[in-house]
């Protein structure tokens, strides 16, 4: 690397140590950040000589990466934003901490990912899915479908691996040279009702769709989900067993198991690795406090409270949301939420905007109580199992108050 990087790179490790032995965080982001200021370019040295893959979309896109890293251990060193810094901040300082490895797995916001797939030149890009999030100062989804579809047309030899359930990540995708198609099931279907290319109908029957006005439509994926394994490109069925729970994991393992394989990793050689992911960054991490064994969920939006509930026991469950500046302003989102599957289990509910909460669920005939702390309610609810669902600093919050890194 130039010296100017060299430094840079010295620096930005230098400043993610002292801000982590100060406890001011894991120094993901202040460590990228001074390295950019000193060498703007520093994030593309840095990636020069790593073969890299970047994953992208609304939801999932963390549980993905860590997957797919693992799954690419097989191969040899990988540097991953293993805590979830995904723009290029948090890049910069994930490679710089790696020092020399040949591989990068790296999750990237979906605003930010023409800008990362120019400073990386990374040898496959995954497209989860697009919805709603954090309306009130993020682009609309189609708008996003259109920015991905744009850095991918300047990118023709990226190797491409998209969701074939998704109109708008198919669209996005379509025109690129190397796309290989996965099918993970996609339950929530409200942010794709209209052809991104058209503005026609989008028209499904027994998980296929198609546009009403264009020939947009679900192409045949070469990965699938299937039982509880997934079905590779030569037709082989294999067992995916998880740590992680809920259906959506093993579609993010379809996900992992296709990106693994542009890079020559065998579904039978990944799965192993996949099979000791016990939490991704505290999600789905399980504590016991006081007779009582918790586990945490995240669900910042629609179509991941959704999948929360799918994976949550049948057990109390305490609900927590913010409207901070990371999670986004506006709670009207909890409209499109159906709250329904709660209403036979004990319900709390805390944060910043439980108020707003409480209003929805009355709407939606689920009892509830209000708790003013994780504390409260750790007390609140008899010995056993806990669910916590939470949005992302409420999350933040309650791994705080448990007094432990997860």
């Amino acid at each position: 690397m130039p010296l100017r990087a060299k430094v840079a790179t010295s620096v930005s490790k230098t400043a993610a140590a002292l801000s982590r032995a100060a406890g001011r965080g894991d120094g993901s982001v202040i460590g990228g950040w001074i390295g950019l200021k000193i060498d703007p370019d520093l994030l593309a040295h840095l990636a020069n000589g790593r073969a890299v893959a970047l994953v992208s979309g609304t939801n999932g896109k963390t549980t993905t990466t860590r997957l797919a890293a693992a799954a690419l251990e097989v191969m040899g060193q990988v540097a991953t934003n293993s805590f979830g810094a995904n723009m290029p901040t948090g890049h910069t300082s994930a490679l710089a901490r790696a020092g020399s490895t040949p591989f990068a797995v790296l999750e990237v916001d979906e605003h930010y990912l023409a800008r990362v797939i120019d400073a990386t030149n990374p040898r496959v890009v995954a497209l989860l899915n697009l919805s709603r999030d954090q309306l009130d100062r993020a682009k609309e989804v189609a708008m996003m479908a259109q920015l991905w579809r744009d850095a991918l047309a300047g990118h023709p030899d990226v190797r491409v691996v998209a969701n074939a359930d998704d109109p708008m990540v198919v669209w996005a995708a379509q025109g690129t040279t190397h796309v290989t198609w996965f099918s993970a099931g996609q339950r929530w279907h409200d942010d794709s009702f209209v052809c991104p290319q058209s503005g026609h109908p989008i028209e499904r029957a027994g998980g296929d769709w198609w546009c009403a006005g264009c020939p947009l439509r679900r192409p045949a994926p070469q990965w699938r989900v299937e039982d509880e394994g997934v079905l590779d490109p030569r037709g082989d069925w294999h067992l995916v067993k998880l740590q992680l729970p809920g259906q959506v994991n093993l579609g993010n393992a379809a996900t992992a198991l296709a990106v693994a394989a542009e890079f020559g990793v065998r579904p039978i050689e990944a799965l192993p690795r996949l099979a000791t992911v016990a939490s991704v960054a505290g999600r789905y991490a399980q504590v016991d406090r006081d007779g009582r064994n918790v586990r945490l969920l995240l669900a910042k939006n629609p179509a991941s409270w959704l999948e929360a509930f799918d994976m949550a026991e049948q057990a109390p469950t305490l609900l927590s949301v913010n409207a901070r500046d990371p999670d986004g302003l506006d709670t009207s989102w909890l409209y499109d939420v159906d709250f329904a599957p709660l209403r036979d289990r004990p319900v709390l509910i805390t944060g910043d905007r439980a108020y707003d909460l409480a209003v929805r669920l009355e709407v939606n005939a689920v009892p509830f109580r209000h708790v003013m702390s994780f504390d409260e309610a750790i007390q609140a609810v008899p010995a056993g199992r806990l669910e916590v669902i939470a949005n992302y600093t409420a999350f933040q919050d309650i791994r705080a108050e448990l007094d432990r890194v997860l």
